[in-house]
């Protein structure tokens, strides 16, 4: 009776888990998704928890501890910091997994074969390879988002770096392949911790050649990982659940992370390992480009005439935490009763969705947010687009420069517009190393400085009523 009640929780659970996605689909239902994978979550504890041969109670009640411990201080971090909050999360998934996995690997060992089977070690196997490398990867992935001192921002590459990464991963595999098929054998407990080892070794050597602005798809990938080493669990433990919600982490990552690569016209093997993000060398023989500067005064009075205003943000608005202030110019152009929108391309700034997340934060109506596909056509009518800290996801270079890194990459066609206005910090190139080409358009004026500032001086410009000059 007790298990027949604990499969139909877990079918209830798994569906929950479902709809949790499924309602995550649209701003319109995504509180509702949240509260069913809170829903879905509570109720796999409390059925596991309650299973006859839980014994350990102790141990329980101290990894919820912990949990509430990281998870209720991680609740807490700013919108801006919501990438490297998610990198972390995907590190305790993979440490979680990892742990799991090398616990029931030496507890089981007294049981021999029987167990041992060459079926569970290789999901075993899996799970604390995926487990490990998800964990010291996500870890430097945050380090990175963060800009923490000792991690480097740029890609790190060194000669023969993949073939490096490609025999570390084979040694890896081959040592795997021996403990699977001799699980028992005197020395495959030895050689477990080595595999360990490897594995955090390869998160981290996977990381370091990817640049910030590859973050979004390593984001998912990482997301990916982590869910596909939940699924290797769930066959090692033999939870349905488990591989239920690990097969739709693990699929939507990699879907999302599809995405992101087709957003930037980019194949998986080229973020991973095309080291995307160096400083390109300046090309010899070419004039010295000049910018055009704009005081916010004058910017003021171009925006007051505008019909139509399309503001382009980027990873420069989540440094400066200027969504608020985008909402407040927002609001004054909205007054004058001057159409805005929000273009959004998939990769702009350090995680999927991260700018929609930001201007959410800032009660920006979602349906003035327009996809990049869908604003494109109407750039031509846009009498001012405002850049705001975006810099590689509208530089015309990625339609017409064959040796650009960014070529091919779908831009936001911003050098369309009537006028540019650019927001930028300081005339240093963005994360693909490369000069921006719209900042030296005929049609672009540079507002330097941060955007929190800018946006401010933005808005008293047009509080205190520009329009009387």
């Amino acid at each position: 009776m007790i298990d027949a009640l604990s499969q139909i929780t877990y079918i209830v659970a798994s569906a929950l888990f479902i709809l949790a996605l499924h309602w995550m689909n649209t701003p319109a239902t995504a509180r509702k998704g949240v509260y069913a994978g809170v829903a879905a979550t509570t109720l796999a504890i409390l059925v596991t928890w309650a299973e006859p041969s839980v014994i350990h109670h102790v141990w329980i009640i101290l990894a919820l501890a912990a949990g509430v411990a990281v998870g209720i201080p991680l609740s807490r971090v700013p919108l801006t910091a919501v990438p490297q909050r998610t990198a972390l999360s995907h590190a305790f998934g993979g440490i979680a997994a990892g742990l799991v996995g090398t616990a029931e690997y030496y507890l089981r060992l007294s049981e021999g074969p029987e167990w041992l089977t060459p079926f569970r070690m290789v999901a075993l196997i899996a799970e604390i390879i995926l487990g490990y490398l998800t964990f010291t990867g996500s870890l430097m992935a945050a380090g990175k988002l963060q800009e923490v001192k000792w991690v480097p921002q740029r890609p790190v590459t060194y000669p023969l770096q993949n073939a490096t990464n490609l025999l570390l991963f084979g040694a890896t595999l081959v040592i795997a392949g021996a403990v699977t098929r001799h699980p028992t054998a005197p020395w495959a407990p030895l050689l477990f911790p080595v595999i360990i080892v490897l594995a955090l070794a390869f998160g981290v050597l996977l990381i370091i050649p990817i640049g910030g602005a590859d973050m979004p798809t390593v984001i998912a990938i990482l997301n990916s990982y982590a869910g596909l080493s939940a699924v290797a669990m769930g066959f090692v433990l033999d939870s349905k659940l488990l591989i239920t919600a690990g097969a739709l982490d693990g699929s939507s990552g990699l879907i999302l992370a599809i995405i992101m690569c087709k957003a930037m016209n980019r194949s998986f093997a080229n973020v991973l390992f095309g080291a995307f993000g160096q400083v390109q060398q300046a090309k010899a023989g070419g004039e010295q480009k000049q910018y055009k500067s704009e005081t916010a005064e004058g910017a003021a009075q171009v925006l007051e005439q505008a019909s139509l205003v399309v503001i382009i943000p980027g990873y420069g608005m989540a440094v400066a935490q200027a969504q608020h202030k985008v909402r407040e110019l927002y609001d004054q152009l909205k007054k004058r009763g001057i159409t805005v929108k929000f273009a959004i391309h998939p990769v702009a700034g350090r995680m999927p969705g991260h700018m929609n997340v930001l201007l959410a934060e800032a009660n920006i109506p979602y349906t003035d947010l327009v996809e990049m596909d869908d604003i494109n056509p109407d750039m031509p009518q846009v009498d001012v687009a405002l850049v705001v800290g975006a810099n590689d996801v509208v530089n015309p270079a990625a339609r017409t420069d064959k040796t650009s890194p960014i070529y091919g990459m779908p831009i936001i066609d911003a050098d369309k517009a009537r006028t540019i206005f650019a927001i930028k910090r300081s005339k240093n190139p963005g994360f693909a190393g490369i000069d921006n080409e719209l900042y030296f358009s005929d049609r672009t004026w540079m507002l330097f400085g941060d955007a929190k500032a800018v946006l401010g001086d933005l808005v008293k410009e047009l509080s205190g009523g520009s329009g009387m000059h």
